[in-house]
């Protein structure tokens, strides 16, 4: 096939707002810091340089310890790690829900292009470190999202009781969904290699915080991964001022809503609340809302006076827990980060951010889109090249897909313009003679024009519709196959885990994928395994 990307913007499964930001539109400039380029981190590295509070460092590093002690660690964690105690080391991070078994195949791109832009970056500016962070996102507690995967079109759903934060949640009653599991990924080598993983990581660690890390760390340890749980007292003790902050001025809701008014033209991804903060323990996770001069935790009896509240931040800094507004800001004041990888409804919801950032006086980092992959095997880009398709037409809706092929395919032009435009010119004769007589027959003539443009087009759609039967085991085969790659008419990577593909590839997969992602060119891959 002729290309190997295509980009996110032709690609059809951008929203207008991220398109706009790929192409760097002047309306939306205020919204974001830095444009993600080598040559822009020049500046982003020596702000964050400025304003990072270098006391942390020591905080961060002892929590990693803390958290990898029962893990087994890859020199180059271990390396990255302790790197992060010195003022010449940054990171690049994204973050991600603990999806059962990582969930959709994007998880793997998210860290993929983490890893790869630290590379990148460490070429460009050797005087500097560049450690890859993935931030679990174990605090979130909306556990329906997260309590299942996809393989090879079933659903494999984990149905447990959950409240409160996801990353406590025990995993003890997953062996009965291992089994179900189990018994669909058959015996071959690269069948045990998973079930060997997934019974490693779910059935030998006590909660879905530690299973994740596993997970993750077997996954992509080999390539200096690190991977944080933030949930952790010693590193919201470094967030106490903007806690209170929150609490006691509500910045976040002003400067937020101000930000969405100049995204008035698109849709809003998130709207923040008066209070952006949850409070938090093992089985309770609810918003703190401000009624009456009292702070209260909704759906509980539980209350704070105002100096109540504020000894308990002091003293118990880990009850707190930032929503997605504040959630952002929690990972820049805790980490030297540079530059957060997401998807595109989370870049969509950082650009209500910076403002915010602003008043708070914390460096806003460099918004980079994640690398997106449609994996295709060899035997379904033959059926490709067989029907003549590009890219781009199996990219496309069904319908022009469809249209465009049967288009290609005729042995003559189904398209009627030609005839149109011979038809309006033979009107424009007509209305030079009306313009000499009477007006009531300009509009007769005009009437008819109409009329019989009208039924031209109703021609072509007859013709095309009469071309579609005739072609129709064609383009059956041609929408067959998009509808292999895109399944529910929706990306493979939003769909499919990545056992699917790991079933036939192996260990051979992620090295692959880190062959062939390169996070700042933007592009949207197709890579034939």
């Amino acid at each position: 096939m002729p290309t190997d990307c295509i980009s996110y913007q032709n690609s059809g499964y951008f929203t207008p707002l991220m398109n706009d930001y790929l192409n760097q539109k002047s309306n939306i400039r205020s919204l974001y810091n830095r444009f993600p380029s080598l040559e822009n981190f020049e500046e982003q590295l020596q702000e964050k340089k400025n304003n990072f509070n270098e006391g942390i460092r020591a905080s961060l590093v002892s929590v990693l310890h803390e958290q990898y002690q029962n893990t087994t660690v890859s020199d180059l964690t271990k390396q990255n790690i302790e790197a992060l105690k010195v003022n010449n080391t940054f990171t690049i991070t994204t973050g991600h829900q603990l999806n059962l078994f990582s969930g959709p195949l994007y998880f793997l791109y998210k860290i993929i292009s983490t890893i790869n832009l630290t590379k990148e970056l460490k070429e460009t500016y050797p005087a500097s470190n560049f450690v890859p962070i993935y931030w679990m996102a174990t605090e979130d507690h909306d556990f329906d999202e997260i309590n299942y995967f996809n393989f090879k079109g079933k659903k494999f759903q984990w149905n447990v009781e959950s409240s409160g934060p996801v990353g406590r949640l025990a995993t003890e009653g997953l062996d009965h969904f291992f089994e179900i599991y189990a018994q669909e990924l058959g015996s071959t080598t690269n069948a045990t290699a998973l079930k060997k993983l997934f019974e490693e990581a779910y059935l030998q660690h006590d909660n879905l915080a530690n299973a994740t890390r596993h997970l993750a760390n077997a996954l992509f340890g080999e390539y200096g991964l690190v991977i944080l749980d933030a949930d952790h007292t010693d590193l919201k003790k470094h967030f106490v001022p903007y806690l209170k902050e929150e609490l006691l001025q509500q910045t976040a809701y002003k400067k937020v809503t101000e930000a969405i008014q100049q995204l008035s033209d698109y849709n809003i991804q998130v709207n923040p609340r008066e209070i952006n903060l949850f409070y938090i323990e093992d089985h309770l996770r609810e918003r703190i809302v401000f009624e009456n001069d009292t702070y209260k935790v909704n759906n509980t009896s539980i209350e704070f006076k105002k100096a109540e509240i504020l000894d308990l931040v002091e003293s118990h800094p880990e009850k707190f827990s930032p929503n997605v507004i504040m959630r952002p800001l929690y990972q820049e004041v805790i980490l030297p980060n540079l530059c957060y990888i997401g998807g595109g409804g989370e870049i969509a919801y950082w650009l209500e951010l910076k403002s915010f950032f602003e008043a708070v006086n914390v460096s806003f980092p460099i918004l980079l889109v994640r690398n997106s992959v449609l994996l295709v095997t060899q035997k379904q880009a033959h059926r490709a090249d067989k029907l003549d398709l590009t890219w781009e037409d199996l990219f496309s809706k069904q319908s022009i897909l469809e249209n465009n092929l049967t288009q290609k395919l005729s042995a003559f032009p189904i398209d009627l313009t030609a005839q149109k435009q011979q038809l309006q010119k033979q009107f424009e004769h007509l209305f030079e003679i009306a313009s000499h007589t009477d007006k009531s027959f300009t509009g007769a003539v005009k009437a008819q024009e109409v009329k019989q443009l009208k039924g031209l087009e109703n021609l072509e759609k007859r013709l095309l519709k009469a071309q579609k039967r005739k072609l129709h085991d064609q383009l059956k085969r041609a929408t067959d196959l998009q509808n292999e790659l895109f399944a529910n008419k929706s990306l493979q990577e939003r769909q499919a885990n990545f056992s699917e593909f790991y079933v036939e590839e192996g260990i051979n997969l992620i090295p692959k994928l880190m062959a062939e992602l390169k996070p700042l060119e933007q592009k949207f891959n197709i890579l034939i395994l």
